[in-house]
């Protein structure tokens, strides 16, 4: 009845160094960004929800596909897929796809200055815009995967793994991984054959969780991996897709929520906050020039912008279309949503499920053109992920707390922990109230993962918000099944809410 393997997938994980963070402390976050266009889309929305986090840190990095330079001329050639692909090799060149002036994340901070004080109107908890320009630093930008010397961002890494505070720091590597290894190598340099060394180590062990947003300049490779092998590196299955690919990689029923009106409505029109985000068409780019940044164009063809020697590697979309946004999944799980994505004993939410084999893929191994992918099945956390977006920018724009909708409340009727033997039925109930006195439907399903996605089985739903489950005879002690309380509601855009309640077979 009940797939039981993802399961087995979060024990084997976790087994041998628990890391698990109680559910009511906000997670510690670091986010190391290279500027790519989807970068800056990601970082807004986690700025949307930095109610939800303690942020500790917002880091410019480098990657294969954007680096600085050292400032000093010194040439190099990029060692990356997308230089490969170009037909007119510019290089050697003394930076790649950076903007001498670059400053997106000041930017984006900037904004959030300015929306701060209506966000706060809706939610407590919001970091003052002060607290977070205090935390932007410069990391290892020089080249792709140089980690070299000490740079203001390795040295903030280095500082909040050596602090007292025991929480977890998810560190999110949306570019290359280099100010994150620098850091760890800073540390090692420092203290490995001093009398201190094993207790920072098991220290920096049990505290850190990286993230990657693909293995973008091989450096967990050559130096993470091989000298910290026991460091928590998370990846991540079936989370809500926001890939350049989107479009064509979800269901026509998800596709909805990447199209031009409803992008426009719901993101575009939103004010400053939604201004700042970017769609297709919109004329921008983050680097004048860059012949793999077409995305602002409108009107043209992909074989007119070919002709002026722009590399079109994922197809031209409506003016007004959703982008991109390949970083946000590293931090959906982390959201304060009900899910508890984050916890040992958790199947994960929007931002997917552990991956229980993971395999170190880089992305230097790409060299053949991108091919139209096969449309997945409805996910179950798409939509709501994405309305969820749409509400916290309307919160960025709405001046009363009447202004704008809130999110739903659950309230179960039972412990959110069980113990069932085979056989045994559940009897799951629960309630809901709304904020803004909308009417709010509630539905119970079962978390699973089948084939390699998530699957939502509906239970037999009764009335008053009660359910019933059947623990299946066939469930053997120690297997854990998790059950979804979803409640949403009736406002614009609707709103969800989850709890879960996760039984233990005995």
């Amino acid at each position: 009845m009940l797939s039981v393997s993802l399961c087995t997938f979060a024990e084997t994980l976790n087994a041998s160094t628990p890391r698990s963070r109680s559910a009511d402390v906000k997670p510690r976050v670091i986010i190391t960004a290279d500027p790519e266009l989807d970068d800056s889309n990601s970082l807004l929305r986690y700025l949307l929800y930095s109610s939800d986090f303690r942020t500790e840190g917002l880091i410019y990095a480098s990657s294969q596909f954007h680096w600085k330079g050292d400032g000093k001329g010194t040439l190099a050639v990029p060692d990356g897929m997308d230089y490969r692909r170009l037909k007119v090799k510019p290089c050697p060149c003394t930076s790649w796809r950076w903007n001498p002036d670059e400053r997106f994340i000041d930017d984006a901070v900037a904004l959030y200055s300015k929306v701060y004080p209506n966000l706060r109107r809706h939610k407590r908890g919001y970091p003052t815009p002060a607290s977070l320009k205090d935390r932007i630093r410069w990391g290892n930008v020089a080249f792709d995967g140089e980690m070299s010397e000490d740079t203001p961002g390795s040295d903030l890494i280095k500082t909040v793994l050596l602090d007292d505070d025991d929480a977890p720091v998810y560190l999110h590597a949306w570019g290359g991984q280099s100010t994150i290894a620098r850091a760890l190598k800073s540390i090692e340099d420092t203290y490995k054959g001093t009398i201190r060394w094993n207790a920072i180590r098991e220290k920096i062990i049990r505290k850190a969780v990286i993230h990657p947003s693909g293995d973008q300049d091989d450096t967990y490779a050559k130096y993470i991996k091989p000298h910290w092998p026991e460091i928590r590196y998370q990846l991540t299955l079936d989370a809500v897709n926001l890939s350049y690919f989107a479009h064509d990689a979800v269901s026509a029923d998800d596709a909805l929520y990447f199209s031009a009106p409803w992008t426009q409505k719901n993101i575009s029109a939103r004010g400053r906050a939604g201004s700042f985000y970017y769609v297709w068409g919109d004329g921008r780019q983050m680097v004048a020039g860059d012949k793999f940044d077409y995305f602002g164009f409108a009107g043209k063809s992909a074989d007119e912008l070919q002709r002026e020697g722009y590399n079109i590697w994922t197809p031209i979309r409506p003016k007004g279309s959703f982008i991109g946004e390949g970083d946000t999944p590293t931090f959906l799980n982390l959201i304060d949503n009900g899910l508890k994505g984050y916890l040992d004993d958790s199947f994960g939410g929007w931002g997917g499920y552990l991956d229980p084999a993971p395999r170190l893929v880089s992305m230097r191994e790409f060299n053949g053109p991108f091919s139209t992918p096969v449309r997945a099945p409805t996910h179950p956390f798409l939509a709501a992920a994405q309305r969820d977006f749409a509400g916290r920018l309307a919160w960025s724009q709405a001046t009363s707390y009447g202004a704008a909708n809130h999110h739903p409340i659950i309230i179960l009727g039972m412990p959110t922990t069980l113990s069932a033997k085979p056989g045994t039925t559940l009897s799951l109930k629960g309630r809901t109230r709304d904020p803004d006195g909308d009417k709010v439907s509630l539905t119970w399903w079962l978390l699973e993962e089948k084939g390699g996605t998530f699957h939502k089985q509906v239970l037999n739903q009764r009335v008053n918000g009660q359910a019933v489950f059947v623990v299946a005879n066939t469930a053997k002690a120690g297997d854990r099944i998790q059950i979804v309380a979803e409640a949403t509601d009736a406002g614009k855009p609707a709103l969800t809410r989850y709890e879960k309640i996760i039984v233990t077979v005995h």
